[in-house]
């Protein structure tokens, strides 16, 4: 007899589960319109915080489909709330809005050739990273969803976000802001989903990681303070560009000699050395811009204090000073266990079981980061490599994105959407 009634409830939660799907044809009709919005917005790209056409285009769309929308959050970011016809509780997907200072190569019908000033420099700009992609997922999922209220237990809030790639210098933007305004509360959020598409990976399939998926991103500036000299004469003086040496070196030796590498990968980078004005001038001062990319919290911690250590200790024995301050640019994209292998199932009934692989960490950052430190979060990647093609590369003029992917974007966001909502 008990048999019987956990047979029962399997195939009573399995009946459930499957009144949950969306029509395919759905999917179909809604295919060429995301195609159409990515192509808008790829030929018309905003930098970080000044998103504000990107802004509108998306602000319209979920007010024609009837969903209650705010804007100027975190400056342009955009959310809509969706309200189902079942109660249950509130998922949040995430997709960023903003592009690159980056002139673009490809050459395409929706090309963008649309240039501004960043930094004091003339540039380009384009969605080099794919979040015109991202953006015009959600917006397929936002619409596939609205159509289908009744099939919603709880509540689904869109969240369009402004300047991952990070606010210009001396603003406040992104994921944090957005936090920091309350983007996570009323409705209070259960969970958040992202995804991003990626260059390197086939069309059709999907890659993700339980645990630590990318890197928390420090950024540094150490100012190295010596004594100028003659060149001739470097006794009479303290050469910061010699302490500045010593000191990339002993940063190095905290990889080799402090971080525990069987845990995770972790990277120190100099990027930038700027000192000194001639080639028979020893300086005074040296300045070092660099990063630090880490994948597990405890490493982060011991790297971070053994940086704060050397610096000015290096500086000091050889008669020179320093001081390093140290920036966090995105926390660890840290996949919740239990959530992760929840929703795998999703991903391999709607991609194919054979298209959804487990990758490896990666060194590169994300500011969707910042909200899984807040609330449980799952980000994938999907695949946007055409096939028998070489991948190109993000954050390059040449970055290109088969455009067939996008809608195993839609079709997995929103089934994951409607398999939590169900499911918790």
């Amino acid at each position: 007899m008990k048999h019987i009634i956990t047979l029962s409830i399997f195939l009573a939660t399995l009946g459930l589960q499957a009144q949950q799907n969306v029509p395919e044809d759905d999917f179909q009709n809604i295919e060429d319109k995301v195609i159409d919005w990515r192509r808008d917005l790829h030929e018309n790209p905003e930098l970080s915080n000044r998103e504000f056409e990107t802004a509108k285009k998306i602000a319209a769309h979920l007010k024609s489909l009837g969903i209650e929308t705010t804007t100027e959050i975190a400056k342009t970011g955009v959310v809509g709330i969706l309200k189902g016809d079942k109660p249950g509780k509130t998922l949040a997907l995430r997709a960023d809005i903003d592009a690159l200072p980056v002139k673009e190569k490809n050459d395409l019908e929706f090309k963008s050739t649309k240039t501004t000033e960043f930094l004091g420099s003339q540039t380009g700009v384009m969605h080099a990273c794919g979040h015109d992609t991202h953006t015009a997922i959600l917006m397929g999922v936002a619409e596939i969803l609205s159509t289908h209220k009744d099939k919603i237990n709880g509540t689904v809030k869109f969240i369009f976000q402004p300047a991952e790639e990070g606010p210009p210098p001396g603003e406040e933007g992104g994921a944090a802001l957005m936090i920091k305004e309350g983007v996570l509360e009323n409705p209070d959020v259960d969970a958040i989903f992202g995804l991003h598409i990626n260059a390197a990976t086939p069309v059709g399939t999907i890659k993700y990681k339980p645990e630590g998926t990318m890197a928390a991103v420090e950024r540094f500036v150490i100012n190295v303070q010596g004594k100028q000299a003659h060149g001739s004469a470097p006794w009479s003086g303290v050469d910061p560009i010699l302490i500045s040496a010593k000191i990339i070196d002993g940063l190095q030796t905290i990889i080799s000699r402090n971080a525990d590498l069987t845990e995770s990968a972790s990277v120190i980078t100099v990027g930038k050395i700027t000192s000194g004005v001639r080639f028979n001038i020893i300086p005074e001062t040296a300045e070092l811009i660099g990063t630090v990319r880490t994948l597990d919290p405890e490493n982060k911690k011991v790297i971070l204090s053994r940086m704060r250590e050397l610096v000015p200790t290096i500086a000091q024995a050889y008669g020179g000073s320093a001081t390093i301050d140290i920036q966090n640019n995105t926390a660890i994209t840290f996949n919740d266990v239990a959530l992760t292998q929840q929703m795998l199932p999703t991903l391999e009934n709607v991609a194919g079981k054979e298209n959804v692989n487990l990758m490896k960490a990666t060194t590169g950052g994300e500011d969707f980061s910042f909200f899984q430190e807040k609330v449980p979060g799952f980000y994938f990647f999907l695949g946007g490599r055409p096939e028998n093609a070489e991948p190109t590369r993000h954050h390059t003029p040449d970055f290109y994105i088969d455009e067939s992917g996008l809608l195993l974007g839609v079709k997995t966001m929103t089934q994951l959407t409607l398999d939590f909502l169900s499911n918790s």
